[in-house]
């Protein structure tokens, strides 16, 4: 239902990833990240963010992306656990891109019932 509101799962993801920090050569904070009703593909993900065509996007899984990151009894971990089980408990079609080479937007977006599609951000450094 495309007029059901998504604040209340925004404020959710907002609040799981607060102070969550990315580990890569420099680490980032993950936010949650509003992407719009338009299907995510590649090619649209670069025209949203105003990057050539011909800019690598790798796709990968939600596990492989957060792989090191929710396994472990620290607390650390289990914050990791809580925002990719609420990801996967409340958005369906969940995806991950790696936008760039060296400096890395990551994306995981998934679709909300109501048609948005949502999920969290951060930067990577892979040198």
């Amino acid at each position: 239902m495309l007029g059901q509101d998504v604040e209340p799962l925004m404020q959710s993801i907002e609040e799981a990833a607060a102070g969550l920090l990315f580990p890569s050569e420099s680490d980032f904070p993950i936010e949650a990240y509003r992407f719009g009703a338009e299907e995510p593909t590649p090619s649209v993900v670069l025209r949203a963010r105003g990057l050539p065509p011909d800019t690598p996007v790798e796709e990968t899984s939600l596990a492989s992306f957060f792989e090191g990151l929710v396994e472990g009894d620290d607390d650390g971990s289990g914050r990791f656990r809580a925002l990719v089980d609420l990801l996967q408990r409340e958005l369906a079609e969940l995806r991950v891109y790696r936008v760039g080479k060296v400096d890395i937007d990551a994306f995981v977006l998934g679709r909300h019932p109501s048609g948005m599609w949502l999920g969290v951000t951060t930067k990577l450094v892979e040198t």
